[in-house]
């Protein structure tokens, strides 16, 4: 008679690999409901009204950037552009570190591994284990990554760890570290140290740094940008920074969602690293986004930092209260036209957002590949000023490829990659879409509506903007379309929507020098021509 027992969930591969040795329960790849139910017990959270589990990682509510640290070894050194971003740590101080965090981890009553993938393109997939005493950190990265199918997970070897001590505090004396809080990667040994902090984005964004180093050596272009298909197969793909719609545009019912956050863009074309999303949630409407929303309200989602009514358990989606970065994590099927392979062809449309603060640039633009390049270093958005009464002067963000702070190589080799990848696939277009402020800054003018900018963006992925009449911003040297179907033509105007022409220019030259500026900082790395693609700042 045949056995029905379950494979096991173990793998071979043990802890001991990882140099463990647990005086507590390991829980190996549980799932979901047993997760959940864990961190009930441990009293690590609660459940919202409908099932989502919520976790509040006070006081660190958003990344520490300023506590990343890159081990400084023989095989990577040459490679990595060393600075603010890159912290160097030395071995001696690692290995101090690493065993510190192995002797905390090894006291704990529980241990949570969960065995994952990083990458939905086999040819260029991470294994990757998890080890945390926490459940609903565990749960967290179970919705985060790609989940192996069960009879993998008995032979399943780890070649990249993380080793998450979430309560342990780093000793700037001893482990040579800025704060209690570090997030350190040794690229040659394939470990992540995590430590000093709640907060589960840590989790994800560790393995984002390992892929934009790893892959560019493959040839492979890893870019911070959600991506998703058509019904005729074309792939789209959206950069932008936080709070310029990359999630809610991606996340398009007529196209399907290949995923809203990390990719690749190989030889094959593009795949997605990750089995799920973690999207911004605050002030969250099931009217504004309906499919994001329904995953808030299903048991296995994890809703980060929001506010829970103390009666109905219901969440505030439109309070700060903890903090602005509220956040839910899910797994992608959890979105009804997700892409179940997570991958799709090379990209037909590339659509840089910017939420310009500042009101001047146009709402929608066609770029060259010099301007693609130039827009791609640049990496730019701006931030409404604080809550103070009267301030009203926006703040440039420049983050170089949308994702600074995340890149191990020199910005400039992602930019040149991306422009050997748009000269091969000369039929790929590039936008740049401003979903930020029209008829003058913040603060006089009016956010652009969403409505509007969906028109936008479906017009350009369809291809309708091909044979429409285009005129040249004379100060970024852009080519702005005089026609998009639903969008009024006095919109698709910066200059023509602001009372005042002559405070358009100006605003409009200042920000074209805030540019100039800030690609100063590449030096000599960026060639004359690319240069030349960017902001002239003069009008006429």
């Amino acid at each position: 008679m045949p056995s029905t027992a379950s494979p096991s969930r173990e793998s071979s591969h043990g802890l001991s690999t990882q140099g463990l040795v647990p005086k507590g329960a390991v829980r190996w790849n549980r799932n979901p409901p047993e997760l959940v139910a864990a961190a009930i017990r441990r009293g690590e959270g609660e459940l919202a009204d409908m099932g989502p589990f919520v976790a509040v990682t006070t006081p660190h509510t958003g990344r520490s950037p300023k506590d990343k640290y890159l081990i400084r070894e023989s095989s990577s050194e040459k490679d990595v552009d060393w600075g603010a971003v890159n912290q160097p740590m030395s071995e001696a101080q690692f290995e101090i570190l690493l065993g510190d965090v192995r002797g905390y981890l090894d006291a704990r009553d529980e241990l949570f591994v969960q065995d994952l993938f990083c990458g939905a393109d086999p040819a260029y997939r991470l294994s990757c284990r998890y080890v945390t005493p926490n459940a609903w950190h565990a749960n967290f990265v179970r919705n985060m990554f790609i989940r192996p199918e069960l009879a993998e997970l008995a032979s399943f070897a780890p070649n990249f760890t993380i080793l998450h001590a979430p309560e342990f505090q780093g000793d700037p004396a001893k482990h040579g570290v800025r704060s209690t809080t570090f997030i350190v990667l040794h690229l040659a040994k394939r470990i992540i140290l995590i430590g000093g902090t709640r907060y589960a984005g840590e989790l994800k964004k560790s393995m984002f740094t390992v892929m934009n180093y790893l892959l560019p050596k493959q040839g492979v272009l890893s870019m911070h940008c959600s991506a998703n298909i058509g019904p005729q197969g074309d792939t789209a793909l959206f950069f932008g920074l936080s709070g310029t719609g990359k999630t809610t545009l991606s996340a398009d019912p007529e196209r399907g969602l290949i995923g809203d956050d990390e990719h690749g863009w190989s030889p094959a074309g593009v795949f997605n690293f990750e089995g799920g999303c973690y999207a911004k949630v605050i002030n969250l409407s099931p009217e504004q986004e309906p499919d994001i929303f329904a995953t808030t309200q299903m048991f296995g989602t994890v809703l980060e930092n929001v506010e829970l009514d103390p009666v109905t358990k219901r969440v505030r989606f439109d309070s700060q209260a903890i903090t602005e970065n509220t956040r839910a994590c899910y797994p992608l099927p959890y979105i009804r036209n997700h892409v179940p392979s997570g991958r799709g062809g090379h990209p037909k449309n590339v659509v840089f957002l910017t939420a310009d603060a500042f009101g001047v640039l146009p709402p929608i633009a066609r770029l060259s590949r010099e301007q693609a390049m130039y827009y791609f270093l640049s990496g730019y958005t701006a931030k409404v000023a604080g809550t103070e009464r009267g301030v009203t002067e926006p703040q440039a963000t420049f983050s170089a490829c949308f994702g600074a702070v995340f890149l191990v190589w020199h910005p400039t080799k992602y930019a040149e990659m991306l422009g050997e990848l748009l000269a091969q696939h000369k039929d790929t277009k590039v936008w740049l879409v401003n979903t930020g402020w029209s008829g003058g800054a913040y603060g006089v003018g009016a956010r652009m509506k969403l409505s509007h900018t969906r028109a936008m963006v479906r017009a350009a992925l369809a291809g309708t903007l091909d044979s429409v009449p285009v005129k040249t911003d004379p100060i970024f040297g852009l080519s702005v379309p005089t026609a998009v179907d639903g969008v009024p033509a006095a919109v698709l105007d910066a200059r023509s929507t602001w009372k005042d022409p002559a405070a358009y220019d100006a605003q409009a030259a200042k920000l074209a020098g805030m540019f100039r500026e800030n690609i100063k900082k590449f030096g000599a790395a960026v060639s004359d021509k690319i240069l030349a693609a960017g902001p002239t700042g003069t009008q006429g």
